[in-house]
């Protein structure tokens, strides 16, 4: 499979106003991410990565500098036009499950789909496709209380992968799972990045999730400090 940038940054910053005064968060951020690539942004709290994540996936606009994500120079686009590269290219993964405990398994992942103009059949074999990639096919009719925080997840993931995205942005997934349950959610979202070729990008400091990352951009103070690629 042929390897396309699909994230390119150049001279990024980020500022927030904190009494009256900026504060930098990001400070001349240059980075390039190709297609199917499986890497991690690293760093401890207040390093400025989950401000990183928000912004390549248009939750968040740079202060300065250029980001191009999938084609698309994210400070340029209206409230529409980010919300529609979310809503069919992006696929978001985080700590928190986010699941709506009224709708089904089922439900809560064709929840995804549902601003896209497909049809019911279309939607289904969509939402069953997400769910066997995952292994929770048989949980579909389920509610999220029934499920366990390692099911959980892997509907999140399922959730983020319906729309068959190019970039998954994961912000300390397995933060609130146990041991066995996170390598388990992480071997998933492995086999899927091999499998279909998705770019999966984490924000983390959790040791687990570096064992399985084939590259790692260590940032500090806003500041990447290192970028070191594996084999994978």
């Amino acid at each position: 499979m042929k390897k396309e940038t699909i994230i390119k940054l150049k001279n990024l910053t980020k500022n927030y106003p904190v009494a009256g005064r900026d504060f930098p968060v990001l400070k001349g951020i240059n980075l390039s991410i190709n297609s199917s690539e499986f890497l991690g942004i690293i760093g401890p709290s207040g390093s400025g990565k989950t401000t990183l994540l928000n912004i390549i996936g248009s939750l968040d606009k740079p202060t300065n500098g250029e980001v191009n994500v999938l084609n698309k120079e994210i400070k340029s686009l209206n409230h529409k036009d980010a919300a529609e590269l979310r809503n069919f290219h992006i696929g978001f993964i985080f700590q928190v499950f986010n699941l709506l405990p009224v709708y089904t398994v089922f439900e809560n992942v064709e929840f995804a789909l549902l601003l896209q103009k497909n049809t019911t059949k279309q939607r289904k074999n969509a939402v069953m496709e997400a769910l066997e990639w995952v292994g929770l096919t048989e949980h579909a009719n389920k509610k999220p209380d029934k499920l366990s925080g390692g099911e959980s997840q892997r509907v999140a993931i399922a959730r983020a992968m319906v729309k068959s995205p190019k970039l998954v942005l994961a912000d300390e997934p397995t933060a609130n799972l146990d041991a066995e349950n996170a390598h388990a959610i992480l071997k998933t979202m492995k086999k899927l990045n091999k499998e279909l070729g998705t770019t999966f990008l984490f924000s983390t400091h959790d040791e687990k999730v570096m064992g399985y990352l084939d590259r790692k951009i260590f940032l500090r103070d806003g500041i990447v400090e290192k970028d070191e690629k594996y084999k994978s």
